[in-house]
């Protein structure tokens, strides 16, 4: 099962981030992402703001359907999205799954 078909999950406090080595071996599969720290970045350019505003919304429903919510930083037309688990201070494979379902909104977009 490929990350974007996999539903995020909650995750309990205390429990332990991904290693360097589990975050190395996932970002192979979302390759436009990048580490950051203790998070996964992302950064997109749209037409206008419009169409800024409309895939920030369609994230940020997809969010809500997972419960599981990006930092997003929206400047006219340039769209940085930034995924950490906050409850455990680090990357989960929540923020992996999240980063998936938000690659197959952007190949859905029209250029």
């Amino acid at each position: 099962m490929t990350l974007a078909e996999q539903d995020c999950k909650p995750v309990q406090a205390g429990t332990a981030p991904l290693s360097l080595k589990e975050t190395e071996e996932l970002l192979r599969e979302i390759p436009q992402w990048s580490l950051s720290g203790k998070s996964i970045q992302r950064e997109s350019r749209f037409k206008d703001f419009r169409q800024a505003m409309d895939f920030v919304n369609n994230v940020a429903s997809i969010a809500n359907n997972q419960d599981h919510h990006p930092d997003i930083f929206i400047s006219y037309n340039k769209v940085r999205l930034v995924l950490t688990t906050h409850k455990i201070g680090g990357l989960s494979l929540n923020d992996f799954i999240m980063a998936a379902k938000i690659d197959l909104l952007m190949a859905q977009r029209t250029p």
